[in-house]
């Protein structure tokens, strides 16, 4: 499993553009992905999780999240792309 943030910018939203990054609004992370925003709706973090299998990497995993983001529909351009791929991630328990 990926967790994405893309960091990018509007283009000139519409009426229609403004409704659907209000409706998708949160910072939580899911397979449709959730957008924040600043207040002018100009900048905008989206961040989606994408399932992984054992062969995927980060190639795979940017073009996944790149597909939820343009499934929106919105005008954007991207900035940057960050991940952090949760197979990696090593749970260290507490001794009792």
């Amino acid at each position: 499993m990926f967790r994405v943030v893309i960091s990018g910018a509007f283009e000139e939203l519409d009426d229609a553009g403004r409704a659907a990054v209000l409706a998708a609004g949160g910072a939580a992370f899911t397979e449709a992905g959730t957008f924040t925003h600043d207040g002018t709706l100009r900048s905008f973090t989206f961040r989606c999780q994408v399932p992984a299998g054992p062969q995927d990497g980060e190639r795979e995993a940017t073009e996944r999240a790149l597909a939820a983001l343009g499934a929106h529909r919105v005008p954007h351009r991207v900035l940057r792309v960050a991940m952090t791929d949760l197979r990696d991630i090593k749970i260290r328990r507490k001794r009792r």
